[in-house]
């Protein structure tokens, strides 16, 4: 459960009624991660507290957004909370992978903090594999989204004037019967589950997600929070010359930790 950070006061139960609540699933290529890393170091947000769960291997590092020698000495775990009160927006980063079994533990400790603080919607930021995509996913843009009913009824206008697809479903048993459909996520780690839970729980939730596939995924994380912020418009985007379409990449920050994504090089001391 939420754990403030101890800097002279706060709540173990924050109001955050009307506020957004971004968070990524632990996916293929880490995709969702690496955007929220985007997020929060473009935006210069404010780490407020920690989620403390047992669902998650334990972790502690350095400050991963550290701006300075004094404060790359602060430490990070393994889920944090961050804010940015202008937006309305609460972030959570998850910076390690889920135990064994215990999807279903976090998924419900999550669902029940998101309503005991009142947050108006949550969005997950997702990927999934590109290789078990069927024929229709692959057809034109590799990004789709996913809107529980509750969050349907509140902005599905507006999704609709942005031209989204939709995540499709896919045939229960191919070649079988082709008839049945069911919603299949590959590689998507919690994703369905806390779709599905939010769907009965009558939760407000959209998933954003993109298939790809592992390597350099940091392509992939511009891509999903351009899609991102297409929606919420965190940051200014500009309109491209070659083809009058918008895009914010060159905005984006990246954090100082993301040096460090495929490890350190090689030591001249090798040659």
């Amino acid at each position: 459960m939420f754990v403030p950070c101890d800097r002279g006061g706060g709540s173990a139960s924050p109001d955050f009624t009307g506020f957004t609540l971004l968070m990524p699933a632990v996916s293929v290529g880490n995709v969702g991660q690496l955007a929220i890393d985007l997020v929060i170091s473009t935006l210069d947000m404010t780490k407020v507290g920690y989620f403390y769960t047992d669902c998650l291997v334990p972790m502690v590092g350095n400050n991963p957004y550290a701006t300075s020698e004094e404060n790359s000495k602060e430490l990070s775990i393994n889920a944090e909370v961050y804010l940015l009160p202008s937006k309305k927006l609460v972030v959570l980063q998850i910076r390690s992978p889920f135990i064994k079994n215990k999807y279903r533990p976090f998924c419900d400790t999550l669902l029940s903090w998101v309503k005991s603080c009142n947050f108006a919607r949550v969005l997950v930021l997702s990927s999934s594999h590109a290789y078990q995509r069927d024929d229709e996913q692959l057809l034109g843009t590799p990004l789709r989204y996913l809107l529980t009913p509750d969050l349907e009824k509140a902005v599905g206008g507006h999704i609709q004037e942005l031209k989204w697809k939709e995540m499709e479903k896919v045939a229960a048993y191919p070649g079988v019967n082709d008839t049945e459909k069911v919603l299949h996520i590959p590689g998507g780690g919690i994703t369905k589950l806390l779709f599905t839970e939010s769907c009965s729980k009558g939760i407000q939730m959209a998933v954003l997600l993109k298939f790809c596939s592992e390597g350099d995924n940091i392509p992939d994380a511009f891509a999903l929070v351009n899609y991102l912020n297409d929606w919420l418009q965190l940051i200014k985007s500009e309109v491209s010359a070659s083809n009058n379409s918008t895009d914010a990449s060159s905005q984006w920050k990246a954090p100082s930790s993301w040096r460090l994504l495929f490890g350190s090089g090689l030591p001249p001391a090798l040659f």
